[in-house]
């Protein structure tokens, strides 16, 4: 695999584009994404019971089938908990990329990031798409436009791209991701699209995705809120002419393992840029029964707003840790348990084999004051492993989010 400079055009036949249209002020806030040829797809969403209107009518598509010719994006307003005005409004958003792209309107997938609750400014949406869609291209640039498109509170734009060979074909996996706040596991406030022009089954597809996603997006969170939106989409068009993948074998290992890096990748992304964020975390837990054990156990120390805030005030407070594996519902033995903190400034053993260490509070501070911290837990029960990634909660966190719709 080779890691390049590149994002959703970075594959064969996949145009992007990016403008800013009028529903936030003085940014961009609309993103287009075409296929030349109608592309298979794969998705998964928000498990809120609360879904936005693109989620729902997205969901009829990807189980109907259908290939994709494209996606339309708007950020400023999520059109959701809009009732049937916004149904009408998500459609018409549809129709109105297709109308550009001569395709049917069930071909176009579409997705809104922002507030809740509020009017969607459909006639501003449409006018936008009609004016944007010419502009669709196939360039570095025309993916960063898009990137940054949908960005609501991020301050960067998410952008991976890498490179695989199958059946002697090169094939390329790009994608582009957006979320800052209201990121918690089981898919958060996060946009993720990812094109492809690998030529692979549609079921092995969606296999490959909705597995990848439990270990990836599924094991980030900034606040513990999950949104009524999140949206991943794979496109893959199969322009790389490789020989299709139809069977699990050495072409699909090579290809999920790729899409495996992409994901992981726009996943720590979002999290490094958490709203309010001065830290990355990363909860490595070992040794548990089961590896969902091991996932629920470092989920719910990343996800402690103690936790959260020891790391912000560079704090080795080790207690909080083992409060919130306690509290996470896996059975262990906490006589039995290791907690150490790293960081690029060194490690520091805080608890061994269910005693306290005492230890050097200057060297630990020193180790916290990195920008990206590692917990490392140990817990004795099992063999399996498995990784969780947060952020830190500060003083600006509550800024960013107290005065967000204004």
């Amino acid at each position: 695999m080779k890691i390049i400079d590149g994002s959703v055009t970075a594959a064969k036949g996949f145009n992007a584009t990016g403008a800013a249209i009028g529903i936030k002020k003085g940014v961009k806030d609309l993103a287009l994404i075409s296929s030349d040829v109608p592309a298979i797809a794969a998705a998964c969403f928000t498990t809120n019971v609360v879904k936005a209107t693109s989620v729902l009518r997205n969901l009829d598509i990807i189980n109907s089938g259908v290939k994709v010719n494209g996606v339309a994006i708007n950020s400023g307003n999520a059109n959701a908990c809009t009732g049937e005005l916004g149904k009408k409004s998500n459609e018409e958003m549809a129709q109105a990329l297709a109308k550009e792209l001569n395709v049917e309107e069930n071909t176009i997938l579409t997705a809104s990031t922002g507030v809740i609750g509020a009017i969607f400014p459909i006639e501003t949406v449409k006018a936008g798409i009609a004016k944007t869609a010419p502009s669709l291209g196939n360039t570095r640039a025309d993916a960063l436009l898009a990137a940054e498109a949908i960005m609501t509170t991020d301050t960067y734009s998410k952008e991976v791209a890498v490179e695989i060979e199958i059946g002697g074909k090169t094939v390329c996996i790009g994608g582009m991701a957006k979320g800052s706040g209201m990121i918690h596991p089981n898919m958060a406030t996060m946009l993720g699209f990812i094109t492809t022009d690998v030529a692979i089954d549609a079921d092995l597809l969606k296999n490959i995705l909705k597995e990848d996603v439990q270990t990836t997006y599924n094991m980030v969170s900034v606040d513990g809120d999950t949104s009524t939106n999140d949206t991943v989409v794979v496109l893959a068009n199969g322009m790389a002419e490789n020989p299709v993948i139809k069977t699990q074998g050495k072409d699909y290992e090579i290809f999920k393992e790729a899409l495996h890096y992409v994901n992981e990748r726009l996943a720590k992304n979002l999290v490094r840029d958490g709203e309010g964020a001065t830290k990355f975390i990363e909860v490595n837990v070992k040794g548990a029964k089961t590896t969902d054990d091991a996932k629920i156990v470092a989920k719910s120390v990343v996800c402690s707003s103690l936790v959260k805030s020891a790391m912000f005030g560079e704090d080795a407070n080790w207690g909080r840790v083992l409060c919130a594996m306690g509290y996470s519902g896996v059975k262990f033995d906490p006589e039995k348990v290791d907690i150490v903190f790293e960081s690029a400034r060194g490690n520091i053993l805080l608890m061994d084999n269910g005693t306290p260490i005492v230890f050097d509070e200057g060297k630990a501070a020193d180790i916290l004051s990195e920008k990206e911290i590692i917990v490392n837990v140990k817990i004795s029960e099992g063999e399996a492993e498995a990784k969780a990634w947060g952020c830190d909660l500060s003083y600006d966190y509550v800024k960013i989010n107290g005065d967000y719709r204004s």
